[in-house]
Parts: C-alpha cells; sequence; structure tokens
C-alpha cells in the first residue's frame, strides 16, 4: 500500500486505517494488542480512536480504548513513532452525561479532553484531532433532516477552532479534522481557518458505505474543492455488508452475535433498519453472483473510490483483520459498479 498524504498536511498515512472502537468492550485488552501488532506488521500505520470509546458507548468503558492503545505503546517502545495516531473529541453529550455536561462544547471541554485523551493514550502529542460530531444541530446519526429550529450555536466555530489552535500552538496536537460534518460545517471551518490564520481542517470522517453514500451527494465536490480528506468509516455498515445477516435477519434462529444484533443499543441505529438489511441483502448477492464474497465488494468499493482517502476497518479479531487488508487491490469490474448504482437508484442511502 503506497502513502497518501491527508488534505495540506504532512501526515502520510496508508489507506487502510484501523478503528478501535470495538477495544474494552468486544475485544478484551490482550486480544486488542494482538490485532494492533498484526495491524502493523501487515503494514497498516494509521490508528483511530475517541475519547467516548469502547461502544457502545458506556460510562463504564468511556476512554478505555483509549488506555488499551496508550499501554501497548507503553509496552512497545519505538512504535508510537512508526503510526500516525488520530484521535476525537466528543461533541455534545447526546445523551452521554459521563462524557460532557451541558447542551454545548465549551472550549474548555476541547482543551480538558485533549489532556485526558493525551494522559490515556501514554503519548505528548495527537497526529489528527477531531471534533466527533458538530456542536450544532446536524442530520447526523440516522436524522435526515435539518431542524432550522435546532440551530442554535453554543459555541461558534471560530471559538472551537481557537481551541485548537491553543493545542497546535502547545505541541499537543498536530492537526486537526472533523467527524460527521456536513458541506456548510466543513466549508465554514475552512474559511474561519483561512481569514484568522487558525489551523486549517484536513480531514472529515464521515460515514461511506454501499448502504451510506451519502457524502457523494455533495461532500465529494465540497472536500475535493477544499482538499479535504475523507476517511471513511463503516464500511461493511456495522457488519450488515458482511452477509452474517442475510439469512436470518438479526432475531432469526441462529442470528450471529454481530453488534448489531448482540446490543440493544445497536438496534436503534441506521445500520439495524429492515431498509437497511434489505438493501445490504441485495449488494450481498451482487458479490455472490460476481465471485466475491460481500466483504470483498464492500471493501473494494470503498478502496477504490477517488474520493476516500483512507477506509477505517474495525475488527474483532486477526482474521477479521487479514481478511479485510487481503481485499486491498481488488478492482470492481464496470459491470459489477453501474449493478451498484441500479441498487443504489431504487434503495438510495437507507442507513443514513
Amino acid at each position: 500500500m503506497n502513502k497518501i498524504t491527508l488534505g495540506t498536511s504532512d501526515l502520510q498515512v496508508t489507506p487502510i486505517c484501523l478503528g478501535t472502537m470495538t477495544f474494552g468492550e468486544q475485544v478484551a485488552e490482550k486480544e486488542a494488542h494482538q490485532i494492533l501488532d498484526r495491524s502493523l506488521a501487515l503494514g497498516v500505520n494509521f490508528l483511530d480512536t475517541a475519547e467516548m470509546y469502547s461502544v457502545p458507548a458506556k460510562a463504564e468503558t468511556c476512554g478505555s480504548t483509549e488506555r488499551i492503545l496508550g499501554n501497548w505503546f507503553a509496552n512497545n517502545p519505538g512504535v508510537r513513532q512508526k503510526v500516525v495516531l488520530a484521535t476525537k473529541v466528543a461533541g455534545p453529550s447526546r445523551g452521554m452525561p459521563w462524557i460532557r455536561e451541558g447542551a454545548g462544547m465549551t472550549p474548555q471541554d476541547i482543551l480538558n479532553s485533549c489532556d485526558a485523551s493525551l494522559k490515556r493514550l501514554k503519548t505528548d502529542v495527537i497526529d489528527l484531532y477531531q471534533i466527533h460530531w458538530p456542536e450544532r444541530h446536524v442530520p447526523a446519526f440516522g436524522m435526515m433532516y435539518f431542524d432550522q429550529t435546532k440551530a442554535k450555536i453554543e459555541t461558534s466555530l471560530h471559538a472551537q477552532l481557537e481551541a485548537m489552535a491553543k493545542l497546535v500552538k502547545a505541541g499537543k496536537v498536530r492537526h486537526v479534522g472533523l467527524s460527521n460534518e456536513t458541506p456548510y460545517g466543513t466549508h465554514e471551518f475552512i474559511r474561519l481557518a483561512e481569514q484568522h490564520g487558525l489551523p486549517r481542517v484536513q480531514t472529515v470522517q464521515n460515514p461511506y458505505c454501499l448502504v451510506n453514500r451519502t457524502f457523494d451527494n455533495a461532500m465529494d465536490e465540497t472536500c475535493h474543492q477544499l482538499n479535504v480528506s475523507l476517511l471513511a468509516y463503516s464500511p461493511l455498515g456495522f457488519g450488515s455488508l458482511t452477509g452474517k445477516y442475510d439469512q436470518t435477519g438479526l432475531d432469526g434462529e441462529g442470528a450471529p452475535m454481530g453488534r448489531l444484533a448482540k446490543y440493544e443499543s445497536m438496534r436503534k441505529q441506521r445500520w439495524a433498519r429492515q431498509t437497511t438489511l434489505d438493501a445490504a441483502r441485495l449488494y450481498n448477492q451482487l458479490a455472490r453472483d460476481h465471485g466475491m464474497t460481500p466483504t470483498q465488494m464492500a471493501l473494494a468499493f470503498c478502496y477504490t473510490r477517488w474520493s476516500v482517502a483512507s477506509t477505517i476497518i474495525g475488527v474483532t479479531s486477526v482474521a477479521q483483520l487479514e481478511e479485510d487488508v487481503k481485499v486491498w487491490g481488488t478492482q470492481l469490474s464496470t459491470e459489477v459498479l453501474a449493478e451498484i448504482d441500479a441498487i443504489r437508484l431504487v434503495h438510495r442511502d437507507p442507513a443514513t
């Protein structure tokens, strides 16, 4: 895998990024360290985490993923310098009071969260520090429409960037990014950075997969024109695009204990909608019809999209990691791509 440059930064990363939100919940620390070891051996140099992980989010596991990563760094001197480390500051609490008090996300919240992450990660600097979700109301996490009655902003984007600038100036953060962001937010962060000499947003981490291609509707142009790199998360649609639920659904006899089936909180998410599972079955069958596994086709789709800089894979075992990395280099035929678009024309983006 050739390394790519994120945005206008000096960050050189592999086009596959290891997501770690399963560490501390589905994956115990020992197994997580084995996955990290193997990931590095396979050539992956990009790690993504967040202060709120692991997932599903709970007070007792908040920060556990960063702690697991920090212990891995401490146990393996020299490894930290070999990887590009990304983490995220949580936005407003969204029903998680253990993360953030109040309705907003203040500049001091950003500063405090960064210090706490650095301590858990046992590192002096975060290579890419991302705002996990906007402080303002946006149509994300299953909300399809912007609600203008909820448009109030507690902390201006300018103030958020100024807090990030303090972290960069202090040497605690090298570059900044966004997540679950919109075209407006991305443009405004860039405009403010350029106008006031503040850190320029280098990346946007948004969902991107066969059952959620909303990024292809305006965000792709935004990021292309502004030179902001997409970090695509959930390329397998929380497991729906692996084919594991095709025969049984989430509740049928013999249903696999993937995240969507195992955790009640996941049943309420966009990835577990019946419309999402129905569309996923069509994509999964298309893969089989062309001699591929559903996982191969879904990942190859993300790996080869011009708009995707790096694809974030989340795994629960070394075997899954190896399977996902092995897909790199797989090319989809024009026929398969046309059939993928034909399915989307009818089913659009059910996991929006």
